[in-house]
């Protein structure tokens, strides 16, 4: 098989959830290889690509840029991009600005190709990640616009948002370069305080809530599902990637697991970010989601243990992949993160509908990923549970990720400002 000199990472939008063998072989060979969190970095890449898919504009601009980002990271400068700074986005410009000849071609093609005897989808030779253009027939150099370089930081500085939200990396290196630019004070590149950590408030929180619950009142098969979902990324501090079935995983309710000397309930996660493992402390609202989901998929009221029941089934047979026509089988990430959607969607309408257009906008904006933070914002900020436990459940590494959550908002700043003196000792004799 004879391959592009970089390998194309992500399928046409058609194909893009099957995968490709080749670019798999590609990145476990990376893996093993050269760069140990190069197949986490492309999972979270592909998560966040697959949020795209409804968006036929925005998948196929942000494919093309994380195919090229992926490629310097990984072959030219050979390290995990979760750990880059500004001066490594700078050396990634450079690189754009000035691409090797092998990798500039002078005519937009595929980068995948279709054998029709087989029907096997593979990389295409001739496929290069930069094009020159041609200008009355004759072929000229290279070079990257200013505008065309302002996309990429800023497709860039999306997917870096993205992987702060998952905590896969602790910065926005994409955003620092810009911000360090001629191009910050372009306001359309500005980050807003707090944007690293997006939290539905009590309020929005509520309405979300809400949503599930109407949803599962009125489609009881599916909406009990939804409602179970939520409650569980939320009361856990799940990511969305650890409750989906994904290669080599099956989320089972044998995952919520009782210590036969204390009585305790906890949920055990395997496999997260960085390939660690962590149970997380039940609590009796969530008992109790738990128990009410069961007992609409017609189970016992709580798990015995090692059941390996799926924790999210499908109502329908699947209709391809690798479990077409199967029915008892675990929801993939695309699934779960559409039916997060679908409630976020609906609280949004509702509170549209309540006049609070502001929050209607704002969880509007949210995704699956908030859930994640959400439950720790609150958790620390209204609920005060003492850091160190807030730490543990959510698998932060350092105390200091789990104290980013400790922060109140612009009001109550303002409330516990505004009595403050200039002199506290005026007055005294």
């Amino acid at each position: 098989m004879i391959y592009p000199p970089v390998m194309p990472l992500f399928e046409t939008a058609q194909f893009f959830m099957a995968g490709n063998s080749h670019v798999n072989a590609h990145v476990t060979r990376l893996s093993l290889n050269a760069i140990d969190e190069a197949l986490l970095v492309y999972e979270h890449a592909h998560d966040w690509l697959s949020e795209q898919l409804n968006h036929e504009n925005n998948f196929k601009a942000y494919r093309s840029e994380l195919t090229c980002f992926l490629h310097w990271c990984f072959d030219v400068h050979q390290a995990s991009p979760c750990y880059f700074s500004r001066r490594d986005i700078a050396q990634y410009v450079n690189y754009c600005q000035s691409p090797p000849s092998d990798v500039i071609g002078h005519v937009t093609l595929a980068q995948f190709k279709q054998d029709k005897a087989s029907g096997e989808r593979f990389p295409n030779p001739a496929w290069r990640p930069f094009v020159a253009k041609k200008v009355g027939g004759v072929e000229q150099a290279y070079q990257l616009s200013e505008n065309a370089l302002k996309t990429k930081i800023a497709i860039l500085s999306s997917f870096y948002t993205y992987l702060l939200g998952e905590e896969a990396c602790d910065r926005n290196p994409a955003q620092i370069w810009m911000n360090h630019s001629r191009y910050s004070r372009n306001r359309n590149f500005a980050l807003q305080e707090d944007d690293d950590l997006p939290a539905f408030t009590e309020l929005q929180w509520s309405y979300v809530m809400a949503a599930a619950e109407k949803l599962a009142k009125t489609d009881p098969k599916t909406g009990e599902r939804s409602l179970f979902l939520i409650s569980l990324l939320y009361a856990c501090y799940l990511r969305i990637s650890e409750v989906s079935a994904r290669a080599g995983f099956t989320p089972v309710m044998g995952q919520f697991r009782r210590n036969t000397q204390t009585g305790v309930w906890s949920f055990h996660v395997p496999i997260s970010k960085g390939g660690k493992r962590r149970s997380v402390a039940i609590s009796n609202a969530m008992m109790q989601a738990l128990s009410r989901y069961r007992l609409s998929l017609g189970l016992s009221q709580l798990p015995t243990a090692g059941e390996d029941t799926p924790l999210f089934i499908r109502h329908r047979a699947a209709a391809r992949g690798r479990e077409a026509g199967v029915l008892n089988a675990n929801l993939g990430i695309r699934q779960l993160r559409e039916e997060v959607q679908q409630v976020i969607n609906l609280a949004a309408e509702q509170a549209r509908a309540d006049d609070l257009d502001e929050d209607a906008r704002q969880i509007a904006n949210m995704s699956a990923h908030n859930i994640r933070h959400t439950g720790i914002t609150h958790d620390i900020n209204i609920n005060r549970r003492p850091l160190s436990h807030v730490q543990a459940d959510a698998g932060h590494d350092s105390i200091d990720t789990t104290s980013k959550y400790l922060h109140t908002s612009q009001v109550e700043r303002h409330q516990s400002a505004y009595g403050k003196v200039m002199d506290n000792l005026a007055g005294i004799d």
